[in-house]
């Protein structure tokens, strides 16, 4: 593509400023790709094999624990291993994803307002990924004498096939599905974030009484969430004043209703635009009891 060899060579030479100066926000038009990624494509990716294998350390170090007793309790030959192990851990687990967070405005919004709750976006596009972690950097660099933003953390991930692999049962209180790709033809639709099987590992990482949050601008795509939410079992509508609140001023709306609408970059450019948001929130449910 004509011109593609320059905008290579100034999109590194701008990330080469960043390491020179850390406490720099970086700049979106240096971080742009297309807007949709197949799901089902071969990428590239790392993941743990299982969450007690994640480094959870690396991209929360504020909450980094290393368990000594149980280190030096080992045989010499797993030495090495133990403190791989050990140095991963953290002093809580993460309870909020935001999949498919985009650029992260959600995430940069819930922050400062949950400082002691541990949140991750996940996002399958590379330069998107970079882009967040480099503005969770910058922030964190910015904040060191308040301790801001070290909550807040981004991997590249896809979540359609190794969620999983990250979280451990029962583990989130929150899931944000925030104007995921609408995959408007018919037989694109299995590649859509929320399917019947999908809720059922989205119940897997939830707690009971965690809320899985939804938003979107096509009707067609909310009406699909809502209808598949509806039938799982896992899962109940929460109230209506929960996602729209009451009167003139909303009041009663659950915040993270409020930063949904009001903070990702879809959620800017529908409002921009005077275009509707569609608002689904979904609690889950209890498993019933084994016969």
């Amino acid at each position: 593509m004509p011109g593609e060899p320059a905008k290579r060579q100034k999109r590194e030479e701008y990330k080469k400023t960043l390491i020179e100066n850390d406490a720099a926000l970086p700049k979106k038009k240096f971080y742009r790709q297309r807007a949709h990624a197949n799901p089902f494509s071969d990428h590239s990716l790392t993941y743990p094999k299982s969450p007690a294998d994640m480094d959870w350390a690396s991209l929360y170090p504020t909450y980094a624990v290393e368990d000594k007793e149980q280190t030096t309790s080992r045989s010499h030959d797993n030495d090495e291993e133990e403190k791989s192990t050990a140095v991963k851990a953290l002093t809580k687990n993460v309870e909020i994803a935001d999949i498919g967070c985009g650029f992260g405005g959600l995430l940069f919004a819930l922050a400062p307002n949950f400082p002691d709750t541990l949140m991750l976006g996940l996002e399958i596009r590379t330069s998107v990924t970079e882009y967040v972690q480099e503005k969770v950097r910058a922030l964190r660099v910015q904040n060191a004498a308040t301790g801001a933003y070290q909550n807040a953390s981004c991997i590249r991930a896809n979540t359609m096939k190794f969620l999983p692999n990250f979280f451990q049962k029962a583990q989130l209180t929150k899931i944000f599905l925030c104007f995921p790709d609408p995959h408007f033809k018919q037989r694109k639709h299995k590649a859509r974030i929320v399917s019947y099987t999908l809720n059922s590992e989205y119940a897997y990482v939830l707690k009971p009484g965690a809320i899985v949050y939804t938003i979107t601008d096509v009707q067609d795509l909310h009406e699909w969430m809502k209808g598949h939410f509806e039938k799982h079992p896992s899962f109940e509508r929460v109230e209506k004043v929960f996602e729209e609140g009451e009167g003139k001023d909303g009041e009663g709306m659950d915040e993270c209703v409020r930063l949904m609408r009001s903070e990702t970059e879809e959620g800017k450019k529908v409002t921009r635009n005077n275009g509707m948001k569609y608002v689904a929130c979904f609690r889950r449910l209890v498993d019933p009891a084994w016969p």
